[in-house]
């Protein structure tokens, strides 16, 4: 007689063995990937051509939501630390959490909505589609031809997308801290330069390059492993944006406990 404790028990189990199988799927993947970049080098003209669609094309809404960050990040700052700290200092507030957390983290979740959906709808198509079988057996290899040049373009657009966001984000918290607080610009980037330490830009760029990172491989390895036809598709996209956002929080706390 199967009791709910057994139940439970084989639950768990099938739960932890399809866990495991995922995570090893995904370990073998990525080891691919890598093994493919000399050649997606060699062609670098797929490179580029990624490089303009997950970065160029993602500049408006990066640049949007960053100045919007930069207005709301001075704000809240006012409204934190007013009768506290003189608000000379709010350059310095606004800085270390644009280039330190707000910068990276957001802009990151912001390609993940555009390009990490992308990724996944469109070599999932192509999986569903037989599309990527047909290239096998023209003996042309998805992994230097489709995943080697995306991961490449992730890891080399997130950080440039990083530096933007970040420099628009300041541009609109001084903007609003003048207009609205009257407060000069120049007490505001001094401020900004009082504390100013290079590690905070290393850790952003470190943070997006580790991020870009992330959104391209869940991107790929869920379009790539679609299936089921356009559910299956809908389906890989909703796992890969959930699993890449995620990843970028557990990520992010990560970078920070190491280089810090």
């Amino acid at each position: 007689m199967i009791t709910p404790l057994d139940k439970l028990a084989e639950s768990v189990g099938c739960g932890t063995r399809r866990s495991l199988q995922g995570v090893g799927g995904a370990g073998l993947f990525t080891s691919r990937i890598l093994g493919a970049i000399p050649f997606a080098i060699g062609k670098f003209h797929l490179i580029v051509e990624q490089m303009m669609l997950v970065g160029v094309y993602s500049i408006p809404v990066v640049l949007l939501t960053s100045v919007f960050v930069g207005a709301i990040s001075a704000w809240q700052a006012h409204y934190l630390f007013a009768g506290v700290i003189p608000t000379s200092y709010l350059g310095l507030a606004v800085g270390k959490a644009v280039f330190t957390e707000l910068g990276p983290v957001l802009t990151a979740l912001v390609v993940t909505g555009r390009v990490g959906a992308k990724l996944a709808a469109e070599l999932g198509t192509m999986r569903v589609t037989e599309q990527m079988d047909a290239m096998v057996t023209l003996s042309l290899d998805p992994y230097r031809y489709l995943l080697a040049p995306r991961l490449i373009a992730g890891a080399v657009m997130t950080p440039v997308l990083t530096i933007f966001s970040a420099f628009f984000a300041i541009i609109s918290a001084q903007l609003l801290a003048q207009l609205i607080m009257g407060l000069d610009p120049s007490a505001f980037y001094h401020g900004l330069r009082l504390f100013f330490k290079v590690t905070d830009v290393e850790i952003c760029l470190v943070k997006s390059l580790v991020f870009g990172i992330i959104i391209a491989l869940c991107g790929c390895y869920f379009g790539f492993t679609a299936k089921g036809g356009a559910v299956g598709v809908g389906e890989a996209t909703k796992r890969a944006v959930v699993a890449a956002m995620v990843l970028i929080l557990i990520a992010n706390l990560i970078v920070v406990k190491v280089l810090l």
